[in-house]
């Protein structure tokens, strides 16, 4: 199939000097049609299929700027590029103002003509077909790296990369590399589910000194340093931001914070609120919590809240490492809570430390599972990052850290975990005991494939309480979602292409840490 010709407006009323141009420029395949004065030009715009307009500041009759101005009113996403001898700044803001895509400054030459064209109608099928090129030709090595991974830093490199792909492909619009990327990442989380079943009890020997910072031991090396030193913290703990989400939103908190240090950890198993949320607040792991403050926890078969008590598991961290600041705690539920913090600000920051949990990432991805409409709208990891990003955009939030940056303040943004895309239902069996989470079971008597799963026989090897003496904890790799066997076809559609987290893949587990200072 001929691909269709760029059809271009070219009005100046002494058009037969251009003739050169346009010579110039059908010989690079461009169509041209001319115009010499605004009437016919307009007679054109309406009746003719254009891609672009290059149109001259200084007729007689009808003058550029009038043009320009009716264009707009009957296409306005059609590209004016304005051509002018007049270089005065009101004449370049009125042009502006009236949203011509570009402009260029008389006499123009061919190159400067091309170049102008490449940059409004190209563009982006250049930046694809770059942006593709490139990742085919590092398909093989990052393939390589996939396959060679072999600590915790290994893979942690490998995730970045994956998401900087990711992130690429999409912001150009190219799908025809979606099942490849899709392919690649599969065969990372077979690899990454492998080095986990092998590596994960090791870290928590104690005499491994080779072992990733893991959520019991975030605020300890990340956050009491700096308050040691005597400086303000603000934590913002975003639950379940996963890596290629924070990457989304960091543009919009450029023009207010500097990124001091971008580092990624790993969420402990099972890589969900319950777990790894009170393990970040209390710096201990879950049977721990448990063990020291059993009015705190509360096992995956008791009634009630799980994430009840971080603030006061906090205050028990900071005794225990003598952390003596101010702390003011905030759980942010709806938008009320954020205006509020907001309008408080001077009077919280008289606390060194202040600590904020927002839950709409995670409460988007419980929605995309039961609400058909969000289903639609997040439909894939790229419209889930998507939604994310535009809830950021507009969300009081932002707002709040705007107003944060007029401060001397350091801004920490990090989570609990992150979550995947389900796809591959896997048949386990267990009694009503068992845990309800997808990515995850712990019980007794659970029944399932060993070979599809990581199982932790003695929980205590994890760190992890028992709920009775037969207790074990079974996980999810990769795409992989638990269905029991009764009724399993309902249950397969209903949570196919659904986000959870409580297992084990890249998404889920290595997740951000990030320090800002204001501008």
């Amino acid at each position: 199939m001929e691909q269709k010709k760029i059809r271009i407006l070219w009005v100046d009323d002494e058009i037969d000097l251009l003739k050169p141009h346009i010579l110039f420029l059908e010989q690079k395949g461009y169509e041209l049609l001319t115009a010499t004065n605004g009437s016919d030009a307009l007679s054109l715009v309406e009746n003719e299929d254009l891609d672009l307009v290059f149109l001259d500041e200084n007729m007689p009759g009808l003058s550029g700027m009038h043009t320009l101005a009716k264009i707009k009113a009957i296409y306005p996403l059609l590209p004016v590029i304005m051509i002018t001898k007049n270089e005065e700044e009101n004449i370049m803001d009125e042009a502006i103002g009236s949203k011509i895509s570009d402009y260029l400054i008389k006499p123009v030459n061919p190159n400067q003509i091309l170049l102008t064209i490449k940059k409004h109608i190209d563009k982006n099928r250049l930046i694809t077909e770059k942006t593709t090129n490139a990742y085919q030709s590092e398909f093989r090595k990052l393939t390589n790296e996939i396959n060679e991974s072999m600590t915790f830093a290994d893979w942690v490199d490998v995730y970045r990369k994956l998401t900087y792909w990711e992130l690429e492909l999409s912001e150009a619009n190219d799908s025809t590399m979606d099942d490849v990327l899709k392919m690649q990442y599969n065969e990372a989380n077979t690899s990454f589910s492998k080095f986990i079943k092998k590596d994960y009890l090791s870290w928590f020997d104690p005499k491994n000194s080779e072992k990733p910072l893991t959520s019991q031991n975030l605020l300890r090396e990340k956050v009491f340093p700096i308050l040691k030193n005597g400086e303000k913290v603000f934590f913002l703990l975003i639950d379940n931001l996963r890596y290629d989400h924070w990457k989304s939103i960091e543009p919009l908190l450029n023009q207010y914070y500097n990124v001091v240090e971008e580092d990624l950890y790993y969420s402990i198993l099972p890589s969900s609120t319950q777990y790894s949320r009170n393990a970040i607040f209390s710096g201990l792991m879950p049977s721990e919590i448990n063990k020291l403050h059993p009015d705190l926890w509360k096992n995956d078969d008791e009634e009630g809240g799980k994430n009840l008590y971080e603030e006061e598991m906090l205050e028990n961290l900071m005794k225990r490492y003598n952390v003596k600041t101010g702390l003011h705690f905030e759980k942010v539920t709806d938008i009320k809570f954020c205006n509020r913090i907001s309008n408080n600000l001077n009077s919280i920051l008289n606390n060194q430390f202040v600590v904020v949990i927002v839950n709409f990432v995670d409460a988007l991805s419980h929605a995309r599972t039961d609400q058909k409409m969000i289903r639609e709208l997040a439909n894939s990891t790229s419209a889930y990052r998507a939604i994310t990003k535009s809830w950021f955009n507009f969300s009081p939030l932002l707002d709040l850290l705007k107003n944060l940056a007029k401060h001397d303040v350091n801004l920490i943004i990090s989570t609990d975990h992150g979550s995947v895309q389900v796809t591959d239902p896997i048949k386990i069996v267990g009694d009503k005991a068992t845990t309800t989470n997808l990515r995850y079971k712990q019980g007794r008597n659970l029944n399932y494939n060993p070979k599809e799963v990581f199982e932790i026989l003695n929980p205590a090897d994890a760190y992890l309480p028992k709920t009775n003496i037969s207790s074990t904890y079974v996980f999810a790799t990769g795409s992989d979602y638990f269905v029991y066997v009764n009724n399993f076809n309902h249950f397969v559609k209903y949570y196919k292409d659904t986000f959870q987290h409580g297992g084990i893949s890249l998404q889920e587990m290595i997740i951000p840490i990030v320090s800002l200072k204001p501008r």
